[in-house]
C-alpha cells in the first residue's frame, strides 16, 4: 500500500506515468522535463503562462528549475520496483479462448505463458525463461536455431554453443551474457555517472546564470519604465517648445508686419498726394488760356513732395536692409537652448549628467608629446621637451593620462582621432607603470586600450590583442564606462553608432583615461559623467 502511495507522488500530473528528468516551476509543482515544456509551448502567443496543476499565473515563461532530489527518489524507486510495470499487452500462447496476459515467455518453446501454464512447463535448463517479449525469435541464433548464450568479444555479437565450438567463431575469444553484460553495465554506469556530472555541473552553469538573469531583466525594466516617463517628459517638453518658438515667430511677424504695414500705408498716401498733384498739373498744361495758367497756384507748391520723404526713405531703406527678415539666429537660439535641456533630461534619466573638464595630464606626458593649451589635444613632436622626469611620466612610450579619476558612476568621454591614423585611446589605473613594457596600453591588466595604426583597430588588455573586424568609419570615438557594472565599451560614432568591444571586469582602483599618438594628434573633444 505504501508502495503505491509513493508512485502516486511520483507521478507528473501530465502524462501519469514516473517522472522522467523531474523539473519544477517556481509555484513549487513537478512535472517532467519534456511534458512542462510542450505544455509552456502551447501557452505561447496567449499573453500569459500558468502551472498545469495550480493555475499559477507567469507574465514572462518560467525557467524549469531541476530537481535533483526527486529525480534521485525516483531512479531510486524504479530500481527497487522492477516488478511495478505496464501491462505488456503480451498473452499466453496456449490460452487459446480467452486472451491471459503473459508472465514469462519461454526461449526454447518460442511461446508466452500465463501463471497457469507456467506451472506446468518445463523446468529444464535449456527451456529459458524471460520476460515476456514477441521478439523471441532474436533470442535464438539465425543459423543453428539454438538459444544464444555467448557473446563472441572478437566480433562483438552473441552466438550459441554450436556457433563457438564449430561455426564460425571457434577459437574466439568469449564470455556467457551474463559475464558480458554485466562488464557492459558496468562500462554504461561509469558513462552514465559522467553524464549525471556533466547534467548537474550544466545545471549549476544555469542557475548561477539565473541571478545575472533576473538582475539584467530587473534593470531593463527599471530602464524602459524610465525611459518610457523620459519620453513622455520629452513630447510634453517638445511640445511646450514648439509653442514657445511658435509664438516668437509669430511676435517677430507681427512686429515686422506692423512696421512694415505703417510704411506701406504712409506711401500709399502719398502715392495718392502725388497722383492728385500730377492730375492738376496735367490740366494746367492742357489749358489755352495763358492768364489763367498764370494765375493757378504755384507750380512750385505743386511740385513740392520733398517734405518728409527723407524720413520715410530712411525708414524704407531700413526695413528693406536691415529688418525684412524673421530673426532665425534667435529662434535657433531658443531652439538649441530647448533642446539642450532635453538632453540634459535624458542624462539625468540614464544616471549620465554632464560633467565637463576632461583634460590631459601634462604631468604624465611623455617628454616628445606636445600637449595644447587648452589641454585636450596630444601630438607628436620632433622637439623634445625638458619636462621633470617625475615618477607619474610615460619614459618609454608615448602616452598621456586625463586629470579626472573615476572610481564611481557611469561615465563617456570622446576623441577626434581624425589627426591620425596611429593611436591608442583607453582606460587605465594609477598604479600603472611607466617605464618599460608593460607600461603601454592594454599590454598589462591595469589597462584597456583601443589601438590602430595604417588601418588596422584591435583591443587590448592584460598583453592580450583582440582584432576588430573594421577599422573606424568615422572621425570620432566614444569609451563609455559603467564602473559598477564592471564595463568598459568602446564604440565608433559613425550613423548609425557602431559598437567595437566590451570589456567586462570588476575594477579595483580608479581610472583615469589615457590617450597615446605615434603621429599627427588626436584630441579630447567631449565627455560627460556623474561620480561622488
Amino acid at each position: 500500500m505504501a508502495s503505491a502511495d509513493l508512485r502516486q507522488e511520483l507521478d507528473c500530473s501530465i502524462c501519469l506515468n514516473t517522472y522522467t528528468d523531474p523539473v519544477n516551476l517556481r509555484c513549487g509543482h513537478n512535472f517532467c522535463w519534456v511534458c512542462i515544456d510542450r505544455v509552456l509551448d502551447k501557452q505561447e502567443g496567449s499573453g500569459g503562462y500558468s502551472c498545469p496543476e495550480c493555475r499559477e499565473e507567469f507574465q514572462d515563461r518560467p525557467v524549469l528549475q531541476g530537481n535533483i532530489t526527486l529525480r534521485n527518489i525516483t531512479e531510486t524507486f524504479r530500481s527497487t520496483h522492477p516488478d511495478q510495470k505496464e501491462d505488456t499487452g503480451i498473452f499466453c500462447t496456449y490460452c487459446i479462448h480467452s486472451p491471459v496476459p503473459a508472465v514469462k515467455s519461454c526461449v526454447m518453446c518460442e511461446a508466452s505463458l500465463c501463471n497457469d501454464h507456467l506451472r506446468v512447463h518445463s523446468k529444464a535448463p535449456e527451456h529459458v525463461l524471460i520476460e515476456p517479449t514477441t521478439s523471441l525469435e532474436k533470442r535464438k541464433c539465425s543459423v543453428h536455431r539454438k538459444i544464444l548464450e555467448y557473446f563472441c568479444l572478437v566480433d562483438a555479437t552473441c552466438i550459441c554453443v554450436s556457433c563457438r565450438l564449430d561455426g564460425e567463431h571457434q577459437g574466439h575469444k568469449v564470455e556467457t551474457l551474463d559475464e558480458a553484460s554485466e562488464k557492459k553495465k558496468k562500462k554504461l554506469r561509469t558513462d552514465l555517472q559522467k553524464l549525471i556530472t556533466e547534467r548537474e555541473e550544466t545545471e549549476r552553469r544555469v542557475r548561477s546564470l539565473q541571478e545575472p538573469k533576473g538582475k539584467v531583466e530587473e534593470k531593463s525594466a527599471g530602464v524602459t519604465e524610465r525611459v518610457t516617463a523620459l519620453f513622455r517628459d520629452l513630447r510634453r517638453h517638445l511640445e511646450d517648445l514648439e509653442k514657445r518658438v511658435l509664438r516668437e515667430i509669430s511676435k517677430q511677424e507681427e512686429q515686422l508686419s506692423h512696421q512694415l504695414s505703417d510704411l506701406i500705408q504712409k506711401l500709399e498716401i502719398k502715392i495718392a498726394e502725388l497722383s492728385r498733384k500730377m492730375y492738376h498739373i496735367e490740366e494746367m498744361c492742357n489749358m489755352t488760356d495763358p492768364l489763367t495758367v498764370l494765375q493757378e497756384s504755384d507750380t512750385g507748391d505743386l511740385c513740392d513732395t520733398e517734405e518728409g520723404d527723407d524720413e520715410d526713405r530712411e525708414r524704407h531703406d531700413k526695413l528693406l536692409h536691415d529688418g525684412r527678415d524673421l530673426d532665425l539666429a534667435g529662434i535657433s537660439h531658443m531652439l538649441q537652448t530647448g533642446l539642450s535641456d532635453m538632453m540634459k533630461g535624458v542624462n539625468v534619466c540614464l544616471n549620465i549628467q554632464e560633467a565637463s573638464g576632461i583634460v590631459l595630464d601634462v604631468n604624465t606626458a611623455h617628454n616628445d608629446l606636445q600637449i595644447s593649451n587648452d589641454m585636450k589635444t596630444v601630438s607628436w613632436s620632433d622637439i623634445r621637451k625638458n619636462r621633470p622626469e617625475t615618477p607619474e611620466r610615460f619614459q618609454k612610450y608615448l602616452q598621456v593620462l586625463g586629470n579626472r579619476r573615476y572610481s564611481l558612476g557611469q561615465h563617456y568621454w570622446e576623441v577626434d582621432v581624425s589627426g591620425s591614423d596611429w593611436w591608442v585611446v583607453g582606460m587605465c589605473y594609477p598604479s600603472i607603470e611607466r617605464r618599460g613594457n608593460q607600461s603601454w596600453i592594454g599590454n598589462n591588466n591595469k589597462s584597456w586600450g583601443l589601438y590602430s595604426h595604417t588601418n588596422q583597430c584591435s583591443v587590448y588588455h592584460n598583453n592580450k590583442k583582440i582584432q576588430l573586424p573594421n577599422n573606424i568609419s568615422s572621425n570620432r570615438v566614444r569609451i563609455y564606462l559603467d564602473y559598477e557594472a564592471g564595463q568598459l565599451s568602446f564604440y565608433d560614432l559613425c550613423d548609425p553608432i557602431r559598437h567595437l568591444h566590451t570589456f567586462t571586469t570588476t575594477f579595483t582602483e580608479p581610472l583615469h583615461a589615457a590617450l597615446g599618438v605615434g603621429k599627427g594628434s588626436i584630441k579630447i573633444s567631449g565627455g560627460s559623467g556623474w561620480e561622488k
